[in-house]
């Protein structure tokens, strides 16, 4: 009975088992169509405008501030793209001047503008990761002491970041 027992353990051996794959095909079958409906191929972005038209005047005392902190080797630049230089400030020994310039920021800008919250911080070439840092921070928020008790003040959160003109 050896001999039969394993014959038949061969002969089992030899057959080529079948691969039922009708589960896996349901399944592609329903979660191709769902991942084709919910994928999004494109957006439509609208920017809707709301022009003035020419019969309503014009506001002046509507001013509109479009800061750029300028990061060069040798000092730090405000400038409005629309009215130029505001103030530089140059390096000194311990590096950027960055306190006179949360102090500007919050003294005179953000007085004169204090809906603002916009910033383009436009750097040289060879300006190292930690000065961008600190810019950034200088530029983000200000520390003010109020009542004996240091206050954050926010200046101007909404940070973009450029290549500075030559």
């Amino acid at each position: 009975m050896s001999l039969i027992s394993r014959a038949s353990r061969r002969h089992r051996r030899k057959d080529a088992a079948e691969l039922n794959i009708t589960a896996f095909m349901n399944l592609m079958v329903v979660l191709v169509p769902f991942l084709l409906i919910t994928a999004v191929f494109s957006r439509l972005t609208i920017l809707e405008l709301n022009l003035p038209s020419s019969t309503e005047a014009v506001p002046e005392t509507v001013q509109l501030l479009n800061l750029e902190i300028i990061v060069r080797k040798a000092e730090l630049q405000v400038a409005d793209r629309g009215t130029g230089m505001l103030r530089a400030f140059p390096v000194n020994e311990a590096g950027q001047d960055l306190e006179a310039l949360s102090a500007f920021l919050r003294d005179e800008v953000k007085t004169r503008f204090p809906d603002a919250s916009a910033v383009t911080i436009l750097l040289e070439p060879d300006i190292s990761y930690d000065t961008v840092v600190q810019v950034m921070d200088a530029v983000r928020v200000d520390t003010t002491l109020v009542d004996g008790s240091l206050v954050q003040v926010e200046l101007f959160p909404d940070i973009s970041i450029g290549d500075a003109p030559t």
